[in-house]
C-alpha cells in the first residue's frame, strides 16, 4: 500500500469543528489519510462534539485539543481550514500544505439557545462537514453510516442535556 497522504484539519480553538471533521476522515478513511487537527487559540475538546460523534459511532474521546504551533515546519498534503479566523490566522502561521483548502462553518458554541437546540445545532455541523467531505477527500463515502443520533444511552443523553 502507498504511503498515507497527510492532513491537517484547523480551526479557532479546536474544540469543534476540527475535532469533527479529524474524527469523521480519520473512521472513514483511515486506511489512506495520517489525519491530524490544530487551533489558533486551542480550548479543549468540546464535550457535546464527543456525544454527537459517538451517535453515529465514531469514538473521539481520545483526540485532543492542539495548537497550531505543535505543528510548525512540518508538511501536509492537505491543510483544511473550517473557519474565517483559522484562515487569517493560518495565512501567516501555516505548516506546509500541497493542497489548501478553506471552508467556513458556525460553531455552536457561540449559540446561546437551550441545550436541546444546541445538540441538534451540533448535529447539524458534524453532517453539514460529513457532507462537505467527498468534495476534497475522494474516497471518503457520500453516505456515512449513522443511525440518525440513537446509539448513545439515555442517561449519556441525559448527562449531555444537563452539563
Amino acid at each position: 500500500m502507498n504511503e498515507k497522504k497527510t492532513v491537517l484539519f484547523i480551526c479557532s480553538f479546536n474544540s469543534v469543528r476540527s475535532q469533527i471533521a479529524e474524527g469523521l476522515l480519520r473512521a472513514a478513511c483511515g486506511e489512506w489519510y495520517e489525519v491530524f487537527s490544530a487551533g489558533v487559540a486551542p480550548a479543549g475538546l468540546n464535550p457535546l462534539v464527543v456525544a454527537v460523534m459517538r451517535e453515529i459511532g465514531i469514538d473521539i474521546s481520545k483526540q485532543r485539543s492542539k495548537s497550531l504551533s505543535a505543528f510548525t515546519g512540518k508538511k501536509f498534503d492537505y491543510v483544511v481550514t473550517l473557519c474565517d479566523q483559522a484562515q487569517l490566522a493560518a495565512s501567516r502561521t501555516i505548516p506546509g500544505g500541497i493542497h489548501i483548502v478553506h471552508r467556513g462553518f458556525v460553531s455552536p458554541s457561540e449559540l446561546q439557545k437551550n441545550k436541546q437546540e444546541i445538540l441538534s445545532e451540533y448535529r447539524k455541523l458534524r453532517d453539514s462537514i460529513s457532507a462537505w467531505l467527498p468534495e476534497i477527500f475522494p474516497e471518503y463515502p457520500l453516505s456515512p453510516n449513522k443511525d440518525d443520533g440513537e446509539t448513545i444511552s439515555p442517561q449519556e443523553k441525559q448527562d449531555v442535556l444537563n452539563g
